[in-house]
């Protein structure tokens, strides 16, 4: 992806600033122009930065247009208050209007025309409910902001690299939850939206959809559970009947060997851990977390805060650099459908 590929520049939030956001942000600017990244801007207060971003220049900027002129010579910040004191490696919900101030103009922004997506730095669910936001994390608020008014779009989250795409059907939820939150419906909805989110955001034309078993062997028609035959098998069968190429379910402890993987784009899953295991034992480092569904592209770093890197300068910023270069592809391919 070269730089000068994308029309606008890319709309990043600010994230949890007690955590390593401020730091692989720098990272990853210092790193553009040998990684052939894509202009983006940071929209946090700029006093956050200060004694974190090493040797990388922080200019802020009036506006998202400025990023243009600016990002070949420093780190473009559209300043927003902090509105409190930042410790790494310590957050506080005083910071916690920023933090969700960020995200809504990053939205704001990207809806509005005149940012190209939103990347998002890793938030602290805790610290933000502790001080009040009701969402239960970044996908749900940002299919909140996509819909305000109205009933959110159904988001979907994907983890992908470059060796692997997967969606978990199920997410943050309690491992004995799972059997009874997987539905048919919820396959169904799932499947739908991942299906045109390949086609719209990625460029394929007909994306295969290979769908996991719940239980060891898929089942085994039955005898060691029933969810893969009562209700896994009926939604892949209902999907292939409005012509979707969708397949399964297969055992999941053999679905994603090299082979296997040839014959899919994406594998959903039915829970959490069946999703995220595959892709992060494939690319630790450069796995990214993309949000379909929303009207707007959104990708993220696929790890969290690491509060306990905060300050240091052993963040590495592979995963965010990942996620920025996502975002650009995503961009272009949706402007040129």
């Amino acid at each position: 992806m070269s730089c000068l590929a994308l029309e606008k520049p890319l709309a990043l939030t600010c994230g949890e600033p007690a955590g390593i956001g401020p730091e692989i942000t720098a990272s990853a600017w210092s790193r553009s122009k040998e990684e052939r990244l894509p202009p983006f801007f940071l929209i946090a207060d700029p006093a956050v930065l200060h004694g974190r971003t090493g040797d990388v220049p922080v200019q802020e900027i009036l506006s998202p247009e400025d990023c243009l002129s600016t990002f070949g010579s420093a780190l473009p910040v559209l300043p927003i208050k902090a509105g409190g004191v930042v410790v790494p490696g310590e957050p506080s919900t005083a910071t916690a209007s920023m933090v969700i101030s960020s995200i809504e103009k990053a939205v704001g922004l990207t809806q509005a025309g005149r940012a190209g997506a939103v990347v998002t730095n890793p938030i602290q669910k805790a610290i933000l409910t502790e001080a009040g936001f009701k969402h239960p994390g970044h996908t749900e608020f940002l299919a909140h902001l996509a819909a305000p008014q109205a009933s959110p779009p159904r988001s979907v989250m994907m983890l992908a690299n470059e060796t692997l795409r997967a969606v978990p059907v199920t997410i943050h939820i309690p491992l004995a939850q799972v059997p009874s939150a997987v539905t048919g419906e919820l396959i169904i909805e799932t499947c739908q939206v991942v299906h045109n989110d390949l086609q719209k955001r990625f460029h394929i034309s007909r994306p295969r959809l290979a769908v996991s078993g719940l239980n060891p062997h898929a089942g085994e028609d039955g005898h060691l559970g029933t969810e893969d035959r009562d209700i896994i098998a009926p939604a892949v069968r209902q999907l292939a009947a409005q012509g979707m190429d969708v397949t399964g379910p297969y055992p999941a402890d053999a679905m994603f060997r090299d082979t296997a993987r040839d014959s899919f784009d994406v594998a959903i899953c039915m829970y959490h851990d069946q999703a995220l295991l595959p892709v992060k034992t494939l690319g630790f480092h450069t796995s990214v977390n993309v949000t379909l569904g929303l009207p707007f592209v959104r990708t993220s770093p696929d790890h969290g805060t690491a509060l306990d890197l905060a300050g240091t300068d052993g963040a590495r910023p592979d995963s965010l650099m990942a996620a920025i270069r996502m975002a650009a592809e995503m961009s272009v391919q949706t402007a040129d459908a």
